[in-house]
């Protein structure tokens, strides 16, 4: 998954809408004005927060090494996830 292909999955969401509360590099898609995620680049490969329930939180990050805990956000409840390819696209939307 690319950081286009990402923004479309995050914004065909029912009622999503894309905000650039952080600044132009930040995608943040909320629903009814609740952001569910965050999408940006960093180094030239696309990643981005997703909000998780604590407990698969953690087993996403032992299962994939791209899942990290959540950049500049409440790692309890946030992973970053590195769009680099090693994630089936499957599996991400799942998350």
């Amino acid at each position: 998954m690319n950081y286009e292909t990402a923004k479309q999955y995050l914004l065909s969401k029912p009622e999503a809408r894309e905000d650039y509360p952080f600044g132009p590099d930040v995608m943040v898609p909320k629903i009814k004005a609740k952001m569910f995620a965050t999408l940006g680049v960093n180094d030239n490969i696309a990643q981005m927060n997703l909000k998780c329930d604590p407990d698969q939180a953690n087993e996403l990050r032992d299962l994939f090494e791209a899942v990290k805990p959540g950049y500049h956000m409440n790692k309890l409840h946030w992973n970053t996830v590195i769009l680099d390819g090693s994630i089936p696209v499957g599996e991400i939307e799942r998350m």
